[in-house]
């Protein structure tokens, strides 16, 4: 026989259990919960069996066991949990790829009826086309402004209809002729909001970063370091081959005014007294005779290695 708890210890084996889960989870998954049924809701746990515990509960008693389990164990980190608890929201704590947790939540979303009072999440429109109802309905489109033709005896949509804005109340004539169309326009299911991760709280919307995206935005950020290092003659590890770069090429351009010189000076030197040696690094004209792209491919090839060997030895690029 089940022995049927009391609602101060089903607190307290709430509290053990969110405890519990505090300390073995690290990532937590903070999800709006509105419009969720008990069974979407047990199908979701069913697909996150594994790895991946669905909590939900009072939002004052959640508070309040955090804070308590902060003072006992003094994990602060946990803390930043307390912001995020607003509104009809649950906990998923995982131990698996965040991303792939996410992706798995979004699954479960079951289509929902626009019912009377409802905020629409999106736009809602009605399409062109046959409606299946007969004359008599026509009274529904005439209230809500819905152009329309009678076609074999029933009604026919002409043309397409912006019926509800996102944001905007859903209106009792509005349901009505979505029900008698049959079309269920809304979906619902647990949506991320935040993600906390190891004490840290962002946005869901950095689980879609890719490898590019990173290598994209350090490179970025490398970028605009090494400018404001060059404009305030401020050496760091990013600006210091543009200082040394600079600095050497400042160093040749006195060694050219002057007569003072030393070995990459001279090679340079040499090059500037003898024009015709230029010539080396010039681009050699593709032979008229090549008969095939090989052949071609060959020439190119053969233009590029000069050039290549004539920068390593004077230690810069003439054409930078």
């Amino acid at each position: 026989m089940t022995v049927k708890l009391s609602k101060s210890e089903k607190k307290v084996e709430y509290d053990k259990k969110l405890c519990r889960l505090l300390d073995e989870y690290s990532q937590v998954l903070i999800a709006a919960a509105d419009n969720v049924g008990s069974n979407q809701l047990q199908n979701i746990r069913k697909g996150l069996r594994g790895d991946s515990i669905v909590l939900m509960g009072k939002n004052t008693m959640i508070r309040r066991c955090i804070k308590v389990h902060a003072q006992k164990t003094g994990n602060k980190e946990c803390l930043n949990l307390l912001p995020l608890l607003v509104g009809n929201v649950g906990l998923i704590f995982t131990k698996g790829d965040l991303k792939e947790v996410r992706e798995e939540v979004a699954k479960y979303k079951v289509g929902a009826p626009a019912r009377v009072g409802l905020v629409a999440p999106i736009d809602v429109v009605v399409p062109p086309g046959n409606t299946g109802l007969d004359p008599s309905q026509t009274s529904f489109f005439q209230v809500l402004n819905i152009p329309t033709k009678i076609n074999k005896g029933t009604v026919e949509i002409v043309t397409p209809v912006e019926l509800i804005k996102k944001g905007d109340k859903v209106g009792s004539s509005e349901a009505a002729l979505l029900a008698k169309l049959g079309i269920r326009p809304f979906s619902y299911g647990l949506v991320i909001q935040s993600v906390y991760d190891n004490g840290s709280v962002f946005s869901p919307e950095v689980l879609d970063l890719t490898e590019d995206d990173l290598i994209e935005k350090f490179a970025a950020g490398v970028s605009m370091v090494t400018s404001l290092s060059l404009a305030l003659s401020y050496p760091t590890v990013a600006a210091a081959p543009h200082m040394f770069i600079n600095a050497y090429k400042n160093v040749l351009a006195v060694a050219i005014a002057t007569e003072y010189t030393f070995p990459q000076a001279k090679k340079l030197k040499e090059f500037l007294e003898d024009p015709s040696k230029f010539a080396v690094l010039a681009p050699v004209a593709a032979a008229e005779a090549a008969a095939t792209p090989a052949a071609a491919a060959k020439e190119e090839e053969k233009k590029e290695e000069p050039a290549e060997e004539s920068d390593d030895d004077l230690g810069f690029s003439l054409f930078d």
